[in-house]
């Protein structure tokens, strides 16, 4: 009997969807969960798996590889789509087809299955097929109009949908469950020193820590300040507009302490080039097509400035405001040495 690989994220419609393949399609369905930072109990998901009527289920814990090597790779790059979006969903996306398809080898499935719709349709089928164009592609989203929706990991959150879909009404505060509202927020600022070792982060406040437990820890300092809302009208992959509503304060605290200390450690050429860098970088990523041949090539130029980016870079959070108010670095160029152009 054939065999499908599904990505099961444990919801109704997606129980739905097993014994909805199951008689379609005339295959096993064997499903993937993956951790990604987005809380909840997933042991329950793999039971409901099985109970819906799974072969089999795997619940895979990838926080570590998420963060490791897409996280800490679309930071390096300064990676903000549109200057505002870090991209929190849109990089869990290769990794989620990257276990489908390891899946599929291990369980010798001809077929992987998903419900993405719209961009998360696109990226993962665009990745699915860069790394497996042997592999059949099964969409099973519905075709009800969807309603408000919420999709979570450990760099940030993402709601869309619903009420907001009307950009000129406010988002409800309950849109919003990472951060304080301003008015809510300590009267006193916070101060964060954040230490970076060749473009990653490797400390706060001179302790240092594994980039999980870093990610986490600035993210709740972060949002207790009101640090992180992000309220945007995109450009999506399909040509349309959406407006979107994003919650990453980790992510933009992290964006902007690596963003200015790159700039002072390298020259004005390097700079500028780099801007262009990330925003090919930040399209790349959006689009799904992190696992093609340009995004290997930029990191390579990314690899190469990181070698400087060294130091610490003092922030200020206070009720929604995050700036840069101190920085250094062993790398610092003077900007009155005329050294500086045989200086990378």
């Amino acid at each position: 009997m054939p065999r499908i690989v599904l990505a099961f994220s444990g919801g109704p419609g997606a129980a739905a969807a097993i014994a909805r393949l199951k008689a379609r399609e005339g295959a096993e369905v064997v499903t993937v969960t993956l951790d990604l930072g987005q809380g909840g109990v997933l042991e329950s998901v793999r039971d409901r798996a099985l109970e819906a009527g799974a072969t089999r289920a795997h619940v895979l814990d990838v926080r570590a590889e998420f963060a490791g090597q897409y996280i800490v790779r679309a930071l390096k790059a300064d990676a903000v789509y549109e200057d505002r979006y870090p991209m929190a969903t849109a990089l869990g996306r290769p990794l989620i087809a990257k276990k489908l398809v390891e899946v599929a080898g291990i369980e010798q499935a001809t077929t992987v299955a998903h419900g993405g719709t719209g961009n998360d349709q696109i990226r993962l089928n665009e990745c699915v097929r860069a790394l497996d164009p042997s592999l059949g592609i099964v969409e099973i989203a519905s075709s009800a109009p969807a309603p408000s929706t919420v999709d979570a990991n450990l760099w940030g959150r993402a709601v869309q949908y619903g009420v907001i879909d009307d950009p000129w009404t406010e988002a409800p505060e309950d849109s919003y469950t990472l951060t304080k509202t301003p008015a809510a927020c300590p009267d006193e600022a916070a101060y964060v020193e954040i230490s970076f070792d060749r473009g990653t982060p490797v400390a706060i406040n001179g302790v240092e820590m594994e980039i999980l437990d870093l990610i986490g820890g600035l993210g709740i300092l972060a949002g207790a300040h009101g640090v992180g809302r992000i309220d945007m009208v995109e450009n999506r992959v399909a040509g349309s507009k959406a407006r979107e509503i994003y919650e990453a304060p980790a992510a933009v605290v992290l964006h902007a302490a690596h963003k200015e200390l790159q700039k002072m450690v390298v020259t004005t050429g390097v700079e500028r080039f780099s801007r262009a860098v990330s925003l090919q970088y930040a399209d790349t990523i959006y689009n799904g097509l992190w696992f093609a041949p340009l995004r290997e090539a930029l990191d390579a130029f990314i690899d190469k400035v990181q070698e400087r980016v060294t130091g610490v870079i003092r922030m200020k959070l206070f009720k929604g405001d995050c700036r840069v108010v101190g920085r250094k670095s062993p790398f610092a160029l003077n900007l009155h040495d005329n050294s500086l152009v045989r200086t990378f």
